[in-house]
């Protein structure tokens, strides 16, 4: 039994005292801990340094994973900033020392710095190049048993699940921040207007297909955008939204973050290719699916996705499987909306512009991979035909094919308020 004068107890007034030979055996104790106390302690008594011991970055410009090692196990706290839109990571009682190479910007990720903040701690900060949600930040161990890892996800979203994680952010602290509603998009859109992004295919340095008469697809498709946009601008309400507004070289996966971060209700990316047997002609409506419909889809598919390589990119092919089963509901729930609007969007083409035999085509589109955003793919012709080409470069047809896709829009709209989706 500890005495008093450790334990905190005291002696009132009047109360027995302890013994002589008790006493002095408090004396002796204290005067050990005194002469104890005056001893540096700073190796046992302070919390040891935590130690970096690499940083990594994988992913695109939709979802990207960051990943620190630590020899010993770290207690982060994080926030969100915005203007721009960063992650900062505080690591008290940590150090960090990352080669430069590793902190290069890639994908959703514009620029990474750190540096301390405070005695014994430092800052991560993360600034993305667009509205993001932070879909995880976890400690784990390493299987090895070999120190620990920070693992953090996040993918690319709108304003207004930004703006909705900040004012939770402002109502609670911690370690961790409660996740924004990942149906909140697919099941209310509130007051927000319908938004529609429009995607001209190709751009900049990637001209994509070219005709016999020396049409270039990249300026085929951003003037038919255009045209649409004026179209679908004229019913307020709609939001209507390209991708690129001159000849800018976009990559595959920044045209779906611009979607997702537009926070967009429809997707049409817009095509006119060339094929390998001159007598085809006739526009086609594209949707994504694992499997090709048909060989023609999956050249067509495998073309697409080269733009960018062609364009110097380097693509490392990133595995975004499903990683819970509300994810894989919000796949397939996209799907039927994209399945539903590809076979309105036949409907209103083929009274007034030619179509392709089985003209609802699928096949694996990067482009239209979104996971939450209705997406198709239409291929206004082929300017390996003489006569699509001629109809492409006519202001009539594309003023008839912008006025059917407008048409088949506002049936979409239509159905999606019926069902309240």
């Amino acid at each position: 039994m500890w005495p008093a004068a450790l334990t905190g107890k005291s002696f009132p007034f009047g109360s027995i005292q302890p013994g002589g030979a008790v006493r002095r055996a408090m004396f002796a104790l204290l005067a050990f801990l005194t002469v104890f106390a005056g001893i540096d302690c700073q190796p046992v008594c302070a919390a040891e340094t935590i130690k970096t011991l690499d940083y990594k970055m994988a992913g695109d410009a939709t979802h990207m994973r960051i990943v620190m090692n630590f020899d010993k196990e770290p207690e982060p706290k994080w926030f969100l900033l915005r203007s721009p839109h960063r992650l900062v990571v505080d690591l008290p009682d940590a150090t960090l020392a990352i080669d430069a190479k590793d902190l290069k910007p890639r994908g959703l990720i514009k620029s990474v710095r750190y540096g301390p903040s405070g005695e014994g701690a430092s800052r991560l900060i993360v600034t993305s190049k667009g509205p993001f949600n932070v879909e995880k930040v976890d400690i784990l161990k390493n299987e090895d048993g070999s120190g620990y890892r920070l693992v953090a996800d996040i993918a690319a979203a709108s304003e207004r699940e930004f703006d909705a994680a900040l004012a939770i952010q402002a109502e609670t602290t911690g370690s961790t921040t409660p996740k924004t509603d990942r149906l909140g998009k697919i099941a209310h859109r509130g007051d927000r207007p319908f938004t529609i992004v429009l995607d001209p295919g190709h751009g900049g340095i990637d001209g994509g297909a070219e005709g016999l008469n020396g049409t270039v697809e990249k300026t085929v498709t951003l003037a038919f955008a255009k045209e649409l946009q004026a179209k679908l601008a004229s019913n307020s309400a709609y939001k209507v939204v390209l991708t690129r507004e001159g000849d800018e070289f976009l990559r595959l996966d920044d045209r779906v973050r611009i979607a997702r971060q537009q926070e967009a209700d429809l997707f049409i990316s817009i095509h006119a290719d060339t094929i390998r047997l001159k007598g085809i002609r006739g526009a086609t409506v594209y949707t994504v699916s694992d499997k090709a419909s048909d060989a023609d889809a999956q050249a067509l598919a495998d073309r697409e996705n080269l733009s960018d390589q062609l364009a110097g990119v380097d693509v490392a092919e990133e595995d975004h499987a499903v990683s819970d089963i509300l994810v894989d509901l919000i796949r397939r729930e996209t799907h039927g909306f994209s399945t539903r609007f590809a076979r309105s969007l036949v409907g209103e083409l083929s009274p007034t512009v030619g179509m392709i035999n089985n003209p609802h085509r699928s096949a694996g589109f990067r482009v239209l991979k979104a996971p939450d955003v209705p997406s198709v793919l239409v291929e206004l012709g082929y300017l390996s035909n003489p006569e699509d080409e001629e109809q492409l470069r006519s202001a009539d047809w594309r003023e008839k094919a912008a006025t059917s896709i407008s048409k088949a829009v506002a049936a979409f709209v239509a159905e999606r308020g019926a069902t309240g989706g």
